[in-house]
Protein backbone atom coordinates (compact mmCIF):
# COMPACT_ATOMS: atom_id res chain seq x y z
CA UNK A 1 0.00 0.00 0.00
CA UNK A 2 1.38 3.41 -0.93
CA UNK A 3 2.11 5.97 1.77
CA UNK A 4 1.33 9.67 2.02
CA UNK A 5 4.94 10.62 1.13
CA UNK A 6 4.74 8.34 -1.91
CA UNK A 7 1.48 9.96 -3.03
CA UNK A 8 2.96 13.43 -2.63
CA UNK A 9 6.00 12.31 -4.63
CA UNK A 10 3.70 11.02 -7.40
CA UNK A 11 1.89 14.35 -7.47
CA UNK A 12 5.19 16.22 -7.76
CA UNK A 13 6.16 14.02 -10.70
CA UNK A 14 2.83 14.76 -12.39
CA UNK A 15 3.34 18.47 -11.72
CA UNK A 16 6.75 18.34 -13.37
CA UNK A 17 5.34 16.54 -16.42
CA UNK A 18 2.57 19.13 -16.72
CA UNK A 19 4.99 22.03 -16.35
CA UNK A 20 3.42 23.47 -13.20
CA UNK A 21 5.21 24.60 -10.06
CA UNK A 22 2.54 24.09 -7.40
CA UNK A 23 -0.80 22.34 -7.03
CA UNK A 24 -3.77 23.39 -4.90
CA UNK A 25 -6.19 20.67 -3.80
CA UNK A 26 -9.39 22.09 -2.27
CA UNK A 27 -11.92 20.24 -0.13
CA UNK A 28 -14.63 20.40 -2.75
CA UNK A 29 -16.29 18.66 -5.67
CA UNK A 30 -18.06 19.85 -8.85
CA UNK A 31 -21.08 20.71 -6.68
CA UNK A 32 -19.17 22.48 -3.88
CA UNK A 33 -20.65 20.04 -1.38
CA UNK A 34 -19.77 19.94 2.32
CA UNK A 35 -19.70 16.15 2.47
CA UNK A 36 -17.78 14.79 -0.49
CA UNK A 37 -18.33 11.54 -2.38
CA UNK A 38 -15.20 9.40 -2.23
CA UNK A 39 -14.27 10.28 -5.81
CA UNK A 40 -13.55 13.86 -4.78
CA UNK A 41 -11.84 13.27 -1.44
CA UNK A 42 -8.47 13.99 -3.07
CA UNK A 43 -7.17 16.27 -0.31
CA UNK A 44 -7.83 13.54 2.25
CA UNK A 45 -6.25 10.83 0.06
CA UNK A 46 -3.13 12.90 -0.61
CA UNK A 47 -2.48 14.28 2.87
CA UNK A 48 -4.05 11.82 5.32
CA UNK A 49 -5.92 14.65 7.04
CA UNK A 50 -9.55 13.55 7.42
CA UNK A 51 -11.18 16.80 8.57
CA UNK A 52 -14.10 18.04 6.48
CA UNK A 53 -12.44 21.38 5.70
CA UNK A 54 -8.90 22.20 4.63
CA UNK A 55 -6.76 23.24 1.66
CA UNK A 56 -3.69 21.29 0.52
CA UNK A 57 -0.89 22.99 -1.39
CA UNK A 58 2.05 21.05 -2.79
CA UNK A 59 5.14 22.54 -4.42
CA UNK A 60 8.50 21.03 -5.31
CA UNK A 61 9.80 21.40 -1.76
CA UNK A 62 6.70 21.97 0.41
CA UNK A 63 3.40 20.34 1.28
CA UNK A 64 0.95 21.85 3.74
CA UNK A 65 -2.70 21.77 4.80
CA UNK A 66 -4.39 24.99 5.87
CA UNK A 67 -6.94 24.06 8.56
CA UNK A 68 -8.90 26.16 11.04
CA UNK A 69 -8.88 25.94 14.83
CA UNK A 70 -11.57 23.23 14.96
CA UNK A 71 -9.09 20.77 13.47
CA UNK A 72 -5.67 21.77 14.83
CA UNK A 73 -5.28 18.90 17.29
CA UNK A 74 -6.70 16.37 14.83
CA UNK A 75 -4.52 17.62 11.99
CA UNK A 76 -1.34 17.55 14.07
CA UNK A 77 -2.01 13.92 14.92
CA UNK A 78 -2.95 12.82 11.40
CA UNK A 79 -0.18 14.72 9.60
CA UNK A 80 2.60 13.57 11.93
CA UNK A 81 5.33 11.78 9.98
CA UNK A 82 3.79 12.46 6.56
CA UNK A 83 5.96 15.40 5.59
CA UNK A 84 2.79 17.50 5.24
CA UNK A 85 2.78 20.56 7.49
CA UNK A 86 -0.19 21.97 9.37
CA UNK A 87 -0.72 25.63 8.50
CA UNK A 88 -2.98 27.07 11.20
CA UNK A 89 -5.73 29.51 10.31
CA UNK A 90 -8.33 31.02 12.61
CA UNK A 91 -11.42 30.35 10.49
CA UNK A 92 -12.39 28.45 7.36
CA UNK A 93 -12.86 31.82 5.61
CA UNK A 94 -9.18 32.72 6.04
CA UNK A 95 -7.23 33.77 2.95
CA UNK A 96 -3.77 33.07 4.39
CA UNK A 97 -3.13 30.30 1.87
CA UNK A 98 -3.61 32.87 -0.90
CA UNK A 99 -1.06 35.15 0.70
CA UNK A 100 1.35 32.23 1.07
CA UNK A 101 1.04 31.42 -2.64
CA UNK A 102 1.54 35.04 -3.64
CA UNK A 103 4.59 35.40 -1.40
CA UNK A 104 6.16 32.01 -2.20
CA UNK A 105 5.68 31.43 -5.91
CA UNK A 106 7.83 33.48 -8.24
CA UNK A 107 6.78 35.57 -11.24
CA UNK A 108 6.37 33.32 -14.25
CA UNK A 109 5.53 30.24 -12.20
CA UNK A 110 2.22 28.35 -12.49
CA UNK A 111 -0.28 27.05 -9.96
CA UNK A 112 -2.49 24.14 -11.03
CA UNK A 113 -5.95 23.37 -9.67
CA UNK A 114 -8.80 21.26 -11.01
CA UNK A 115 -11.24 23.91 -12.23
CA UNK A 116 -14.12 21.44 -12.11
CA UNK A 117 -13.79 21.33 -8.31
CA UNK A 118 -12.88 24.96 -7.66
CA UNK A 119 -15.65 27.37 -6.79
CA UNK A 120 -15.97 30.40 -9.04
CA UNK A 121 -15.70 32.77 -6.08
CA UNK A 122 -12.57 30.95 -4.88
CA UNK A 123 -11.11 31.17 -8.39
CA UNK A 124 -11.66 34.93 -8.46
CA UNK A 125 -9.86 35.26 -5.11
CA UNK A 126 -6.96 33.13 -6.41
CA UNK A 127 -6.56 35.24 -9.53
CA UNK A 128 -6.73 38.45 -7.53
CA UNK A 129 -3.86 37.21 -5.35
CA UNK A 130 -1.69 35.71 -8.10
CA UNK A 131 -2.03 37.84 -11.21
CA UNK A 132 -0.51 41.02 -9.72
CA UNK A 133 2.56 38.92 -8.87
CA UNK A 134 2.85 37.51 -12.39
CA UNK A 135 1.83 33.99 -11.29
CA UNK A 136 -0.32 31.98 -13.71
CA UNK A 137 -3.33 29.90 -12.74
CA UNK A 138 -3.97 26.73 -14.73
CA UNK A 139 -7.38 25.18 -14.14
CA UNK A 140 -7.73 22.87 -17.13
CA UNK A 141 -5.92 19.86 -15.70
CA UNK A 142 -6.83 17.28 -13.05
CA UNK A 143 -3.47 16.05 -11.78
CA UNK A 144 -5.12 13.75 -9.27
CA UNK A 145 -6.58 11.58 -12.03
CA UNK A 146 -3.09 10.99 -13.38
CA UNK A 147 -1.82 9.48 -10.11
CA UNK A 148 -4.86 8.05 -8.31
CA UNK A 149 -5.01 4.41 -9.35
CA UNK A 150 -8.40 2.96 -8.48
CA UNK A 151 -9.98 6.36 -7.95
CA UNK A 152 -13.62 5.78 -6.91
CA UNK A 153 -16.27 6.14 -9.60
CA UNK A 154 -19.38 8.28 -9.41
CA UNK A 155 -21.91 7.07 -6.80
CA UNK A 156 -24.55 4.76 -8.26
CA UNK A 157 -27.41 4.91 -5.71
CA UNK A 158 -30.91 5.27 -7.15
CA UNK A 159 -32.78 8.57 -7.11
CA UNK A 160 -36.25 8.46 -5.54
CA UNK A 161 -39.26 10.71 -5.12
CA UNK A 162 -39.65 12.50 -1.79
CA UNK A 163 -42.79 10.96 -0.32
CA UNK A 164 -45.70 13.19 -1.40
CA UNK A 165 -47.11 13.07 2.14
CA UNK A 166 -44.06 15.03 3.27
CA UNK A 167 -43.63 17.28 0.20
CA UNK A 168 -46.42 19.86 0.47
CA UNK A 169 -45.38 21.88 -2.60
CA UNK A 170 -45.28 20.21 -6.00
CA UNK A 171 -42.28 20.11 -8.31
CA UNK A 172 -44.22 22.12 -10.90
CA UNK A 173 -45.04 24.83 -8.37
CA UNK A 174 -41.41 25.13 -7.27
CA UNK A 175 -40.21 25.35 -10.86
CA UNK A 176 -42.79 28.05 -11.52
CA UNK A 177 -41.49 30.09 -8.59
CA UNK A 178 -37.90 29.77 -9.80
CA UNK A 179 -38.90 30.78 -13.32
CA UNK A 180 -40.61 33.87 -11.95
CA UNK A 181 -37.34 34.80 -10.20
CA UNK A 182 -35.45 34.14 -13.47
CA UNK A 183 -37.72 36.52 -15.37
CA UNK A 184 -37.28 39.17 -12.69
CA UNK A 185 -33.50 38.83 -13.08
CA UNK A 186 -33.75 39.00 -16.88
CA UNK A 187 -32.51 35.43 -17.46
CA UNK A 188 -33.69 32.98 -20.13
CA UNK A 189 -32.09 30.02 -18.36
CA UNK A 190 -30.73 29.10 -14.96
CA UNK A 191 -27.99 26.54 -14.24
CA UNK A 192 -27.88 24.85 -10.81
CA UNK A 193 -25.12 22.61 -9.45
CA UNK A 194 -25.70 22.53 -5.69
CA UNK A 195 -27.17 19.17 -4.79
CA UNK A 196 -29.57 20.28 -2.07
CA UNK A 197 -31.03 22.95 -4.36
CA UNK A 198 -31.64 20.30 -7.03
CA UNK A 199 -33.13 17.80 -4.59
CA UNK A 200 -35.45 20.45 -3.14
CA UNK A 201 -36.49 21.90 -6.48
CA UNK A 202 -37.40 18.57 -8.09
CA UNK A 203 -38.79 16.90 -4.92
CA UNK A 204 -36.24 14.12 -5.33
CA UNK A 205 -33.85 12.51 -2.89
CA UNK A 206 -30.89 10.14 -3.11
CA UNK A 207 -28.01 8.55 -1.22
CA UNK A 208 -24.87 9.67 -3.08
CA UNK A 209 -23.45 11.73 -0.21
CA UNK A 210 -23.02 10.50 3.34
CA UNK A 211 -25.71 11.82 5.70
CA UNK A 212 -27.34 14.16 3.16
CA UNK A 213 -30.20 12.62 1.10
CA UNK A 214 -29.04 14.11 -2.19
CA UNK A 215 -27.76 12.80 -5.53
CA UNK A 216 -25.06 13.86 -7.98
CA UNK A 217 -26.64 16.01 -10.69
CA UNK A 218 -26.74 19.35 -12.47
CA UNK A 219 -29.88 21.10 -13.66
CA UNK A 220 -30.63 23.56 -16.46
CA UNK A 221 -33.96 25.38 -16.22
CA UNK A 222 -35.54 27.13 -19.19
CA UNK A 223 -38.84 28.98 -19.52
CA UNK A 224 -40.82 25.89 -20.58
CA UNK A 225 -38.67 22.89 -19.67
CA UNK A 226 -35.91 21.72 -17.37
CA UNK A 227 -33.07 19.26 -17.87
CA UNK A 228 -31.68 17.08 -15.10
CA UNK A 229 -28.15 15.85 -15.79
CA UNK A 230 -27.65 12.59 -13.90
CA UNK A 231 -25.67 9.41 -14.45
CA UNK A 232 -27.47 6.72 -16.47
CA UNK A 233 -29.41 4.16 -14.47
CA UNK A 234 -30.05 6.33 -11.41
CA UNK A 235 -33.60 7.29 -12.43
CA UNK A 236 -35.93 4.44 -13.35
CA UNK A 237 -38.52 4.54 -16.12
CA UNK A 238 -41.47 5.21 -13.81
CA UNK A 239 -39.81 8.21 -12.17
CA UNK A 240 -38.58 9.48 -15.53
CA UNK A 241 -42.18 9.43 -16.76
CA UNK A 242 -43.35 11.43 -13.73
CA UNK A 243 -40.60 13.98 -14.35
CA UNK A 244 -41.47 14.20 -18.04
CA UNK A 245 -45.07 14.99 -17.12
CA UNK A 246 -43.73 18.06 -15.30
CA UNK A 247 -41.58 19.09 -18.26
CA UNK A 248 -38.33 17.68 -16.87
CA UNK A 249 -35.98 15.89 -19.29
CA UNK A 250 -33.22 13.47 -18.25
CA UNK A 251 -29.74 13.77 -19.75
CA UNK A 252 -26.37 12.16 -19.04
CA UNK A 253 -24.37 13.73 -16.22
CA UNK A 254 -21.42 14.17 -18.57
CA UNK A 255 -23.54 16.30 -20.92
CA UNK A 256 -23.82 19.23 -18.49
CA UNK A 257 -20.70 21.08 -19.64
CA UNK A 258 -21.38 20.59 -23.38
CA UNK A 259 -24.92 21.90 -22.83
CA UNK A 260 -23.50 25.12 -21.43
CA UNK A 261 -21.26 25.46 -24.46
CA UNK A 262 -24.31 25.29 -26.74
CA UNK A 263 -26.35 28.02 -25.03
CA UNK A 264 -27.37 31.43 -26.29
CA UNK A 265 -29.30 34.28 -24.71
CA UNK A 266 -28.96 34.95 -20.96
CA UNK A 267 -28.04 32.62 -18.11
CA UNK A 268 -28.45 33.01 -14.35
CA UNK A 269 -25.75 31.38 -12.22
CA UNK A 270 -24.77 31.71 -8.59
CA UNK A 271 -21.04 32.55 -8.45
CA UNK A 272 -20.75 31.04 -4.97
CA UNK A 273 -22.46 27.82 -5.98
CA UNK A 274 -20.89 26.96 -9.32
CA UNK A 275 -17.34 25.94 -10.26
CA UNK A 276 -14.82 27.69 -12.45
CA UNK A 277 -14.88 24.80 -14.91
CA UNK A 278 -18.62 25.11 -15.45
CA UNK A 279 -18.43 28.89 -15.80
CA UNK A 280 -15.69 28.57 -18.39
CA UNK A 281 -17.85 26.13 -20.36
CA UNK A 282 -20.54 28.76 -20.95
CA UNK A 283 -20.61 29.73 -24.62
CA UNK A 284 -19.15 33.06 -25.67
CA UNK A 285 -21.85 35.62 -26.28
CA UNK A 286 -24.13 34.38 -23.51
CA UNK A 287 -25.13 37.14 -21.11
CA UNK A 288 -24.25 35.78 -17.67
CA UNK A 289 -26.26 37.13 -14.74
CA UNK A 290 -24.67 36.41 -11.36
CA UNK A 291 -27.00 36.18 -8.37
CA UNK A 292 -27.83 33.78 -5.57
CA UNK A 293 -29.80 30.71 -6.66
CA UNK A 294 -33.49 31.58 -6.17
CA UNK A 295 -34.03 28.07 -4.79
CA UNK A 296 -31.45 28.68 -2.03
CA UNK A 297 -33.59 31.48 -0.62
CA UNK A 298 -36.85 29.62 -1.20
CA UNK A 299 -35.90 26.35 0.48
CA UNK A 300 -34.52 28.20 3.52
CA UNK A 301 -38.05 29.38 4.32
CA UNK A 302 -40.03 26.34 5.41
CA UNK A 303 -43.75 26.50 4.76
CA UNK A 304 -46.28 26.11 7.56
CA UNK A 305 -46.94 22.54 6.40
CA UNK A 306 -43.22 21.72 6.36
CA UNK A 307 -42.76 23.26 9.81
CA UNK A 308 -45.51 21.03 11.15
CA UNK A 309 -43.77 17.95 9.72
CA UNK A 310 -40.53 19.11 11.36
CA UNK A 311 -42.29 19.38 14.73
CA UNK A 312 -43.48 15.79 14.40
CA UNK A 313 -39.97 14.66 13.42
CA UNK A 314 -38.56 16.45 16.46
CA UNK A 315 -40.98 14.58 18.69
CA UNK A 316 -39.86 11.23 17.29
CA UNK A 317 -36.23 12.29 17.62
CA UNK A 318 -36.79 13.38 21.21
CA UNK A 319 -38.46 10.08 22.04
CA UNK A 320 -35.50 8.21 20.56
CA UNK A 321 -33.13 10.28 22.69
CA UNK A 322 -35.19 9.55 25.81
CA UNK A 323 -34.80 5.83 25.10
CA UNK A 324 -31.10 6.26 24.52
CA UNK A 325 -30.43 8.30 27.66
CA UNK A 326 -32.51 5.91 29.78
CA UNK A 327 -30.26 3.10 28.52
CA UNK A 328 -27.15 5.17 29.14
CA UNK A 329 -28.06 6.11 32.71
CA UNK A 330 -28.74 2.45 33.52
CA UNK A 331 -25.40 1.28 32.13
CA UNK A 332 -22.82 4.02 32.75
CA UNK A 333 -20.23 3.10 35.39
CA UNK A 334 -21.87 -0.33 35.58
CA UNK A 335 -21.00 -1.79 32.17
CA UNK A 336 -18.30 -1.01 29.62
CA UNK A 337 -19.39 1.90 27.40
CA UNK A 338 -17.12 3.64 24.89
CA UNK A 339 -17.59 6.65 22.66
CA UNK A 340 -18.19 4.19 19.81
CA UNK A 341 -20.99 2.56 21.80
CA UNK A 342 -22.76 5.93 22.02
CA UNK A 343 -22.93 6.21 18.24
CA UNK A 344 -24.22 2.66 17.88
CA UNK A 345 -26.92 2.99 20.53
CA UNK A 346 -28.16 6.44 19.57
CA UNK A 347 -28.45 5.46 15.90
CA UNK A 348 -30.28 2.25 16.86
CA UNK A 349 -32.75 4.25 18.96
CA UNK A 350 -33.49 6.60 16.07
CA UNK A 351 -33.80 3.71 13.62
CA UNK A 352 -36.73 2.38 15.65
CA UNK A 353 -38.67 5.60 15.03
CA UNK A 354 -41.14 6.05 12.14
CA UNK A 355 -39.86 8.09 9.22
CA UNK A 356 -36.19 7.69 10.11
CA UNK A 357 -33.87 7.42 7.10
CA UNK A 358 -30.29 7.88 8.34
CA UNK A 359 -28.09 9.94 10.65
CA UNK A 360 -27.76 13.55 9.47
CA UNK A 361 -24.01 13.56 10.20
CA UNK A 362 -21.45 11.41 11.93
CA UNK A 363 -22.16 11.31 15.67
CA UNK A 364 -19.69 13.22 17.83
CA UNK A 365 -19.33 11.59 21.25
CA UNK A 366 -16.47 13.03 23.29
CA UNK A 367 -15.77 12.24 26.93
CA UNK A 368 -13.87 14.77 29.02
CA UNK A 369 -10.77 15.88 27.02
CA UNK A 370 -12.21 14.57 23.75
CA UNK A 371 -15.23 16.81 24.23
CA UNK A 372 -12.89 19.80 23.95
CA UNK A 373 -12.37 18.98 20.25
CA UNK A 374 -15.40 20.51 18.49
CA UNK A 375 -15.21 18.13 15.50
CA UNK A 376 -13.86 15.07 17.29
CA UNK A 377 -14.84 11.64 15.98
CA UNK A 378 -14.03 8.45 17.81
CA UNK A 379 -12.44 5.69 15.72
CA UNK A 380 -11.70 2.02 16.30
CA UNK A 381 -8.05 3.01 16.69
CA UNK A 382 -8.58 5.94 19.04
CA UNK A 383 -11.51 6.30 21.43
CA UNK A 384 -12.21 6.58 25.14
CA UNK A 385 -14.11 4.47 27.60
CA UNK A 386 -16.77 6.38 29.50
CA UNK A 387 -16.27 5.80 33.20
CA UNK A 388 -15.54 7.64 36.42
CA UNK A 389 -16.44 11.31 36.68
CA UNK A 390 -16.73 13.95 34.01
CA UNK A 391 -18.74 15.33 31.12
CA UNK A 392 -19.87 13.49 27.99
CA UNK A 393 -20.64 15.66 24.95
CA UNK A 394 -22.92 14.09 22.32
CA UNK A 395 -23.64 15.91 19.05
CA UNK A 396 -25.92 13.87 16.78
CA UNK A 397 -28.83 14.12 14.40
CA UNK A 398 -31.23 12.26 12.18
CA UNK A 399 -32.71 12.47 8.72
CA UNK A 400 -36.44 11.87 8.78
CA UNK A 401 -38.87 12.01 5.85
CA UNK A 402 -40.40 15.03 7.57
CA UNK A 403 -37.29 16.90 8.65
CA UNK A 404 -33.65 17.01 9.66
CA UNK A 405 -32.50 17.10 13.30
CA UNK A 406 -29.25 18.22 14.94
CA UNK A 407 -28.82 18.31 18.72
CA UNK A 408 -25.98 18.54 21.21
CA UNK A 409 -26.32 17.59 24.84
CA UNK A 410 -23.71 17.31 27.57
CA UNK A 411 -24.47 14.92 30.41
CA UNK A 412 -22.83 14.23 33.73
CA UNK A 413 -20.91 11.00 34.22
CA UNK A 414 -20.49 10.42 37.92
CA UNK A 415 -20.13 13.74 39.69
CA UNK A 416 -19.27 16.90 37.68
CA UNK A 417 -16.86 19.36 39.28
CA UNK A 418 -17.76 22.91 40.27
CA UNK A 419 -15.70 24.23 37.34
CA UNK A 420 -17.52 21.96 34.90
CA UNK A 421 -20.89 23.07 36.24
CA UNK A 422 -19.85 26.70 35.88
CA UNK A 423 -18.87 26.23 32.23
CA UNK A 424 -22.04 24.28 31.51
CA UNK A 425 -24.24 26.96 33.06
CA UNK A 426 -22.54 29.79 31.16
CA UNK A 427 -23.08 27.94 27.88
CA UNK A 428 -26.70 27.31 28.84
CA UNK A 429 -27.12 31.03 29.54
CA UNK A 430 -25.83 31.76 26.04
CA UNK A 431 -28.24 29.26 24.49
CA UNK A 432 -31.15 30.75 26.41
CA UNK A 433 -30.18 34.37 25.70
CA UNK A 434 -30.39 33.83 21.96
CA UNK A 435 -33.42 31.53 22.21
CA UNK A 436 -35.39 34.29 23.94
CA UNK A 437 -34.44 36.99 21.42
CA UNK A 438 -36.92 39.07 19.45
CA UNK A 439 -35.57 40.87 16.37
CA UNK A 440 -36.85 42.79 13.34
CA UNK A 441 -37.66 40.74 10.26
CA UNK A 442 -34.73 41.06 7.86
CA UNK A 443 -32.10 41.29 10.60
CA UNK A 444 -28.83 39.99 9.15
CA UNK A 445 -28.22 36.67 10.88
CA UNK A 446 -24.60 37.35 11.94
CA UNK A 447 -25.86 40.32 13.97
CA UNK A 448 -27.43 37.87 16.44
CA UNK A 449 -24.17 36.06 17.19
CA UNK A 450 -23.11 38.25 20.13
CA UNK A 451 -26.31 37.49 22.04
CA UNK A 452 -25.16 33.91 22.65
CA UNK A 453 -21.58 34.93 23.39
CA UNK A 454 -22.31 37.74 25.85
CA UNK A 455 -22.77 35.53 28.96
CA UNK A 456 -19.42 33.87 28.17
CA UNK A 457 -17.66 37.13 27.34
CA UNK A 458 -18.61 38.43 30.79
CA UNK A 459 -16.30 35.72 32.16
CA UNK A 460 -13.57 36.26 29.51
CA UNK A 461 -14.54 33.07 27.66
CA UNK A 462 -15.19 32.61 23.95
CA UNK A 463 -15.50 29.83 21.37
CA UNK A 464 -14.02 29.49 17.90
CA UNK A 465 -16.95 28.24 15.81
CA UNK A 466 -20.14 29.89 14.65
CA UNK A 467 -23.14 30.08 16.94
CA UNK A 468 -25.62 28.67 14.44
CA UNK A 469 -26.17 27.30 10.95
CA UNK A 470 -29.26 26.85 8.80
CA UNK A 471 -30.82 23.39 8.59
CA UNK A 472 -32.64 21.82 5.63
CA UNK A 473 -35.95 20.00 5.34
CA UNK A 474 -34.96 16.34 4.96
CA UNK A 475 -31.88 17.78 3.29
CA UNK A 476 -28.47 19.06 4.32
CA UNK A 477 -27.90 19.51 8.03
CA UNK A 478 -25.88 22.63 7.15
CA UNK A 479 -27.91 24.92 4.90
CA UNK A 480 -27.63 28.56 3.93
CA UNK A 481 -28.00 31.36 3.40
CA UNK A 482 -28.39 32.37 7.06
CA UNK A 483 -25.53 31.85 9.51
CA UNK A 484 -25.39 33.07 13.11
CA UNK A 485 -21.66 33.65 13.22
CA UNK A 486 -18.91 36.23 12.89
CA UNK A 487 -19.23 36.12 9.12
CA UNK A 488 -19.39 39.45 7.33
CA UNK A 489 -23.13 40.12 7.01
CA UNK A 490 -24.54 40.07 3.46
CA UNK A 491 -28.05 40.98 2.26
CA UNK A 492 -29.13 37.40 1.52
CA UNK A 493 -28.37 36.41 5.14
CA UNK A 494 -31.46 38.28 6.35
CA UNK A 495 -33.60 36.40 8.84
CA UNK A 496 -37.03 35.57 7.45
CA UNK A 497 -40.02 33.69 8.79
CA UNK A 498 -39.74 29.92 8.31
CA UNK A 499 -35.96 29.62 8.54
CA UNK A 500 -34.58 26.88 10.80
CA UNK A 501 -31.26 27.59 12.50
CA UNK A 502 -29.16 26.00 15.21
CA UNK A 503 -28.15 27.74 18.44
CA UNK A 504 -24.98 26.12 19.79
CA UNK A 505 -22.53 28.14 21.89
CA UNK A 506 -19.72 26.26 23.60
CA UNK A 507 -16.73 26.24 25.92
CA UNK A 508 -13.70 24.08 25.16
CA UNK A 509 -10.88 23.59 27.65
CA UNK A 510 -8.09 21.78 25.83
CA UNK A 511 -7.14 18.53 27.53
CA UNK A 512 -9.97 18.82 30.07
CA UNK A 513 -13.56 18.98 28.83
CA UNK A 514 -15.92 20.59 26.37
CA UNK A 515 -19.47 21.90 26.71
CA UNK A 516 -21.89 22.66 23.86
CA UNK A 517 -25.67 22.88 24.12
CA UNK A 518 -27.49 22.90 20.78
CA UNK A 519 -31.14 23.32 19.89
CA UNK A 520 -32.75 23.99 16.52
CA UNK A 521 -35.10 26.96 16.35
CA UNK A 522 -37.68 28.19 13.85
CA UNK A 523 -38.18 31.84 12.94
CA UNK A 524 -41.82 32.68 13.69
CA UNK A 525 -43.79 35.93 13.68
CA UNK A 526 -43.75 37.91 16.90
CA UNK A 527 -45.49 41.29 16.56
CA UNK A 528 -46.10 44.09 14.11
CA UNK A 529 -46.14 47.57 15.62
CA UNK A 530 -44.95 51.13 15.07
CA UNK A 531 -41.35 49.95 15.39
CA UNK A 532 -41.51 47.28 12.72
CA UNK A 533 -42.29 43.65 11.98
CA UNK A 534 -40.63 41.39 14.56
CA UNK A 535 -39.66 37.73 14.62
CA UNK A 536 -38.79 35.38 17.47
CA UNK A 537 -37.55 31.82 17.84
CA UNK A 538 -39.64 28.73 18.45
CA UNK A 539 -37.41 26.03 19.95
CA UNK A 540 -37.96 22.85 17.93
CA UNK A 541 -35.57 20.43 19.63
CA UNK A 542 -37.15 18.35 22.38
CA UNK A 543 -34.73 16.83 24.87
CA UNK A 544 -34.04 17.59 28.53
CA UNK A 545 -30.98 19.61 29.53
CA UNK A 546 -29.04 17.86 32.29
CA UNK A 547 -29.89 19.73 35.52
CA UNK A 548 -27.07 17.91 37.36
CA UNK A 549 -24.62 20.05 35.37
CA UNK A 550 -26.28 23.37 36.25
CA UNK A 551 -25.07 25.80 38.90
CA UNK A 552 -28.43 27.44 39.80
CA UNK A 553 -26.83 30.45 41.51
CA UNK A 554 -25.61 31.67 38.09
CA UNK A 555 -29.11 31.74 36.58
CA UNK A 556 -31.51 34.68 36.67
CA UNK A 557 -35.20 34.27 37.41
CA UNK A 558 -36.20 34.74 33.71
CA UNK A 559 -33.67 32.06 32.75
CA UNK A 560 -35.09 29.60 35.28
CA UNK A 561 -38.60 30.35 34.01
CA UNK A 562 -37.47 29.65 30.41
CA UNK A 563 -35.76 26.40 31.39
CA UNK A 564 -38.72 25.12 33.39
CA UNK A 565 -41.09 26.07 30.58
CA UNK A 566 -38.91 24.27 28.05
CA UNK A 567 -38.82 21.12 30.16
CA UNK A 568 -42.58 21.23 30.64
CA UNK A 569 -43.00 21.41 26.85
CA UNK A 570 -40.57 18.51 26.35
CA UNK A 571 -42.45 16.39 28.88
CA UNK A 572 -45.89 17.13 27.45
CA UNK A 573 -44.95 16.34 23.86
CA UNK A 574 -42.72 13.31 24.40
CA UNK A 575 -44.64 11.52 27.15
CA UNK A 576 -47.22 9.98 24.75
CA UNK A 577 -44.37 8.51 22.66
CA UNK A 578 -42.38 6.67 25.33
CA UNK A 579 -42.96 4.05 27.97
CA UNK A 580 -41.08 1.99 30.52
CA UNK A 581 -37.56 3.15 31.41
CA UNK A 582 -37.67 5.95 28.83
CA UNK A 583 -40.85 7.34 30.40
CA UNK A 584 -39.32 7.19 33.88
CA UNK A 585 -36.17 8.94 32.64
CA UNK A 586 -38.20 11.64 30.92
CA UNK A 587 -40.29 12.35 34.00
CA UNK A 588 -37.25 12.52 36.26
CA UNK A 589 -35.30 14.81 33.91
CA UNK A 590 -38.04 17.33 33.21
CA UNK A 591 -38.72 18.27 36.82
CA UNK A 592 -38.69 22.01 37.50
CA UNK A 593 -35.41 23.50 38.70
Amino acid sequence: MDTIPQRIASLRAAMKNAGVDACLVPSSDPHLSEYLPKRWQARRWLSGFTGSMGTLIVSADFAGVWADSRYWVQAEQELAGTGVQLMKIDTAASSLHLQWLADTLKPGQTLAVDGDSLGLAAAKALRAALEPRGIALRADVDLIDAIYAGRPALPAAAVYQHDAAYAPESRAAKLARVREAMRAAGADRHFVSTLDDIAWLFNLRGADVNYNPVFIAHALIAADRATLFVAPGKIDAALAAQLAADGVEIADYAAAKPSLSALSGSLLIDPRRVTLGLRQAVADGVTVIEAINPSTLMKSRKSAAEAEHVRRAMEQDGAALAEFFAWFEAKVNRARITELTIDEEITAARARRPGFVSPSFGTIAGFNANGALPHYHATQEAHSEIKGDGLLLIDSGGQYLGGTTDITRVVAVGTPSAEQKRDFTLVLKGTMALSMAHFPRGTLSPMLDALARAPLWQHDIDFGHGTGHGVGYFLNVHEGPQSISRAVPEPHMAMQEGMITSIEPGVYRAGQWGVRIENLVLNVASEQNQFGDFLKFETLTLCPIDRRCIEPSLLTRPEIVWLNGYHAEVRARLLPLVDGAARDWLLANTEAL
